[in-house]
């Protein structure tokens, strides 16, 4: 992962799923979870990128 990566998963999670993946189940799963709580979100944007 780059370090504008890590940024973006840590400031604005739906961001860096939608720069790594594109529009499509991530990216809605990324932004219900960053709506539920930040944290989530965060987790969740680190765990797809990593892949």
């Amino acid at each position: 992962m780059s370090l504008l990566t890590i940024i973006l998963s840590i400031l604005l999670p739906p961001l860096a799923v939608f720069l790594k993946h594109g529009i499509g189940t991530a990216l809605l799963v990324s932004v219900l979870l960053t709506l539920l709580g930040w944290l989530p979100g965060v987790i969740h944007a680190f765990y797809v990128n990593s892949k």
